[in-house]
């Protein structure tokens, strides 16, 4: 039992709060491309630093690679926060929070697609192990998007506008 629910439920719960955070993250860094920020993005923010909480709360011995990817995706998260509640996303705040909420994005979709490999059999048959030549091509392809994803909101994104 964790926080009183059965652990598939306590997935489940994870799941979700994963897979939306995914969803109003890519919506969110999208609309920077464009000079907006998304209504979504306050939502983005706390699912994903709620998908963070609550793997830490999964059991674990020790530190795993998954707790120091929550960890470093609770820093960007805050560090994003800041930036825009606090700076506004004006000046250097701007570029503070456009990396911060991207790498915050890319962390979680990073999971997502070791997850997926990790547990759909048709890639885990391509993919059997993390450090499979298709794994680790694919997890060059999403860093690869995400660099370029980030590269135009930041070129995009010139200041705190709701839109």
């Amino acid at each position: 039992m964790i926080l009183g629910l059965s652990v598939p439920i306590f997935t489940m719960l994870h799941v979700v709060l994963s897979l939306a955070g995914i969803v109003a993250g890519l919506v969110a860094v999208f609309a920077l491309a464009s000079n907006k920020l998304s209504g979504l993005t306050g939502f983005f923010l706390i699912t994903t630093a709620l998908t963070d909480i609550t793997g830490f709360l999964f059991p674990f011995h020790g530190i795993t690679p998954a707790i120091i990817l929550g960890i470093l995706s609770m820093v960007a998260l805050a560090t994003a926060a800041i930036a825009l509640y606090g700076g506004k996303a004006a000046g250097a705040w701007r570029g503070t929070y456009v990396i911060g909420a991207s790498l915050a994005l890319y962390f979680n979709v990073f999971v997502l697609f070791a997850q997926l490999f990790a547990k759909v059999p048709a890639l885990k048959a391509i993919a059997p192990t993390q450090s499979s030549p298709v794994f680790g091509v694919t997890e060059l392809a999403v860093l690869a998007a995400f660099i370029v994803l980030a590269i135009r909101s930041f070129r995009g994104f010139r200041g705190y506008r709701l839109g």
